[in-house]
């Protein structure tokens, strides 16, 4: 899954990109792989993890995020990965996430047995067979997440796209 590195000096950040296939609705499956690459990550010396959009619940969730105990699960499991990240590294995961009873397409990082900073996607997409707009609410414009000394920007897909 991840390619050997060679050692990084300490003015540097160790970023692996977990290129997997999560399997849509297996929160606790999608959970025990950023588990599994983690262990590995940390055992190649990364500092931090990036999974894809939505990787906890799987991409696209369609309904299934609709379902409060769909919510709490991803919650629940959001959570339990954020206490595991005390010994590092730190986690980027996408993942449903309610706040003030909204449900958003976010990002969280992972860090230090907490969850250090969220963010939401935007641009949600409305065409074919996406249908974001009415499952998620937009988040507001997203800065930067400060990590190790950098500013992480972390735009989710389609926001990319925008010239913000």
């Amino acid at each position: 899954m991840i390619e050997p590195v060679s050692p990084v000096p300490a003015d540097r950040l160790l970023i692996a990109a977990a290129q997997l296939n999560p399997v849509v609705g297996d929160v606790a499956g999608n959970a025990a792989r950023i588990r599994a690459v983690r262990d590995e990550a940390k055992a190649q010396g990364a500092d931090l993890v990036v999974f894809s959009e939505l990787f906890l619940c799987g991409y696209p969730p369609e309904d299934l995020v609709l379902k409060p105990a769909f919510q709490q699960a991803c919650r629940q499991a959001i959570e339990a990965l954020a206490a595991e990240s005390a010994e590092g590294p730190a986690l980027l995961v996408g993942a449903p996430w309610v706040d003030n009873g909204r449900l958003h397409n976010a990002v969280l990082l992972l860090e230090a047995g907490r969850i250090a900073a969220v963010r939401y996607k935007v641009d949600l997409p409305n065409y074919g067979v996406f249908d974001e707009k009415r499952v998620f609410v937009p988040g507001p414009l997203p800065g930067p997440i400060p990590f190790k000394g950098v500013r992480l920007g972390v735009p989710v897909c389609e926001d990319i796209w925008g010239p913000d």
